[in-house]
């Protein structure tokens, strides 16, 4: 894998070709969401104010590790840093997306719900390119009869137009998408709940990161984890891990600080994209993996797609 070849493969080498690219207010996201809260109905557009509101007051005893301290004695042993990803059953936030009519084992990207006003939304990596016959399969379970926690069509999908592999650009590699109601009219957070968007701390902190790798680069075709500690990819307004595993598929993964072993939830502190699609050329690209920095541009996205509205920037 070499050249941009490389960075598209997180999200599967045979897609990139087809893909298509589908006032600013600083908002600070900090709510404690249970699990399965969401599906807050409400007609018209969001204010910021209104949002200020609704997401409560920004966290401020939270040291910048992530609160969860460097010490692996000090946190769960499913949370400690190994240095390599490991596979398990997944959480029911977390899934796949993949192009309706097409084998759900050719899945190109991971995405994972995040609480919104309505509970219809989720979040990728901008170069994921998702587009109009796009699906998420949350909790994805290979082989599945009936995938435990449904299929969503997406509807619309909101990405920053200045976005591109490299350069400032690439500062912006995220989106968001919203996706329809199940056939009993419920919204996606509250059949799997979700992740809260929090604006990041600093360069340093620890992260669980869960993505799913493709089934041609993972012949699990599971969902794999890892816990690490972050660090500044310079010069960019971007965080990096070092763990091995996150290869083509896993592009879009979230990146949680605080997660929490019983409701399966954090909070959303990055995606994995950015320089070059999210990680380096050549050897080390399946072992160190990038993330945008959330800043002033993906909240501003945020309210975008919550009040469904296409982004348009200067």
């Amino acid at each position: 894998m070499v050249g941009v070849l490389v960075r598209f493969s997180r999200w599967g080498r045979a897609r990139w070709v087809r893909a298509v690219l589908a006032g600013l207010y600083v908002v600070t996201l900090a709510a404690a969401v249970p699990r399965g809260a969401g599906g807050h109905g409400r007609e018209g557009s969001w204010s910021s104010e209104e949002a200020r509101r609704f997401w409560g007051p920004t966290r401020t005893d939270r040291s910048a590790d992530g609160g969860d301290g460097a010490n692996g004695d000090a946190v769960p042993s499913a949370q400690r840093i190994t240095g390599s990803a490991r596979h398990f059953d997944g959480v029911p936030s977390v899934g796949v997306l993949f192009s309706v009519g097409e084998d759900m084992r050719d899945h190109h990207c991971t995405a994972s719900v995040v609480h919104s006003p309505k509970g219809n939304l989720i979040i990728t990596a901008g170069h994921c390119s998702v587009g109009d016959d796009a699906a998420f399969v949350p909790g994805y379970q290979a082989g599945a009869s009936k995938q435990p926690y449904g299929v969503w069509p997406v509807d619309h999908v909101f990405a920053d137009p200045r976005r591109s592999d490299t350069g400032e650009g690439s500062d912006l590699d995220f989106a968001f998408a919203t996706v329809r109601p199940d056939g009993r009219g419920r919204q996606i957070e509250r059949v799997t709940g979700a992740n809260r968007l929090v604006r990041t701390p600093g360069y340093v902190n620890r992260v669980t990161v869960i993505g799913y790798p493709d089934a041609d680069d993972d012949p699990a075709d599971k969902a794999i984890r890892c816990t690490a500690m972050t660090a500044r990819l310079e010069p960019r307004r971007q965080l990096r891990m070092n763990c091995d595993g996150f290869v083509s598929g896993t592009s879009g993964s979230p990146w949680l600080t605080h997660f929490d072993e019983g409701t399966r939830t954090g909070d959303l502190v990055g995606v994995l994209g950015g320089l070059n699609g999210g990680g380096p050329d050549g050897d080390e690209s399946a072992r160190i993996s990038y993330s945008p920095v959330n800043g002033d541009e993906i909240f501003a996205l945020y309210l975008d797609a919550i009040n469904d509205r296409q982004p348009t920037r200067d």
